[in-house]
């Protein structure tokens, strides 16, 4: 009885991730982000940040989705900071909450965040380092960024 009720939930699972389509590598597989941004993985399936860049504008807009990129999470964190390296140049970037008015997210309960330098106008790829996020009680440190790219 454990062993059908064990292989019932595994083929659930299976089932679950390979709608995301196959990815890379064999066996593996790749999720689609919502706003056609770069989506980083963030633990072992927990949760997905996905970077949109705005360069008209210089914002970079951060997402907090679950981790199969298909629901928003709402987070309390005042701020985050990425720090960028370009031309070997160390460029911090303070996203702050972003309150939506047509989901009810506000400050304080919202899924995005929005940084915005000038250079971002110019510059579009990058790597850098978020050193800590917090999300429902987890927390991820020194998460990588390479964008475009992620790393999902």
């Amino acid at each position: 009885m454990l062993r059908a009720l064990t292989a019932l939930l595994l083929a659930g699972f299976v089932a679950a991730c390979s709608k995301h389509g196959a990815g890379s590598g064999g066996g593996g597989h790749a999720h689609t982000a919502p706003h056609g941004g770069t989506l980083v993985e963030l633990g072992q399936h927990a949760y997905a940040l996905e970077l949109v860049r705005d360069a008209a504008t210089g914002k970079l807009s951060a997402f907090i989705l679950d981790g199969h990129a298909e629901n928003f999470i709402r987070l309390k964190a005042p701020s985050f900071t990425l720090v960028a390296t370009v031309g070997g140049e160390k460029r911090p970037l303070t996203f702050q909450p972003v309150a939506n008015p047509a989901t009810g997210e506000t400050v304080g309960d919202t899924s995005q965040y929005d940084a915005q330098a000038d250079w971002l106008k110019t510059t579009a790829a990058f790597e850098g380092t978020i050193h800590a996020l917090e999300i429902r009680g987890s927390k991820f440190e020194h998460i990588a960024i390479r964008f475009p790219g992620g790393g999902h």
